[in-house]
């Protein structure tokens, strides 16, 4: 299988180029990406636990799914197709806003991510792919930020950057 190529973009998400995802990822290079946050009617957010394989943040619990969109690709086109391959379904998504983050990982690998958060909807139960998900849960936005203070080793960088700095937003953004 070809490695797939990230969005290089600048400040303004204008695209600059595109390059394999490991380099990118070892060169801590700005790129664009994308986080899913679903949600169903009770106000829970549906999260996914990574897979154990995944090359950084093996069995974290992060949002609903995220990734970078391909070359021609809508925000949204990018999170539906990615829903599909992940959690193994189809819902509307709204784009909300976006931010820059830059995290670092132990093993050598940096996210410097232009990250477009997409929000949606959904009842029922996911049929997650499992090369890709360990695991899921539906969980009341409060309960993870609880959760998240007291086990922060238990989640995903670019989630607890999202919470930290967008949970307000999100909170009032959910259908």
């Amino acid at each position: 299988m070809t490695e797939e190529n990230v969005i290089l973009v600048n400040e303004k998400d204008e695209q600059i180029g595109t390059m394999p995802k490991m380099e990118a990822h070892e060169k801590a290079l700005l790129h664009r990406a994308f986080s899913v946050f679903v949600f169903n009617d009770k106000n829970e957010l549906m999260l996914q636990q990574r897979a154990s394989h995944k090359y950084h943040s093996p069995l974290l619990w992060t949002n609903t799914c995220c990734s970078h969109q391909r070359v021609g690709e809508t925000n949204i086109q990018a999170g539906k197709r990615r829903l599909q391959e992940e959690m193994g379904f189809e819902t509307e998504l709204e784009d909300t806003i976006s931010f820059i983050y830059k995290a670092p990982f132990d093993n050598g690998l940096t996210e410097h991510e232009f990250d477009h958060i997409l929000v949606g909807s959904y009842e029922d139960e996911p049929n997650i792919n499992l090369d890709e998900v360990a695991a899921w849960k539906w969980m009341p936005l409060e309960d993870v930020r609880e959760d998240m203070v007291q086990h922060p080793e238990l989640y995903t960088a670019w989630f607890k950057i999202i919470f930290d700095k967008f949970y307000q937003h999100i909170n009032k953004v959910n259908p």
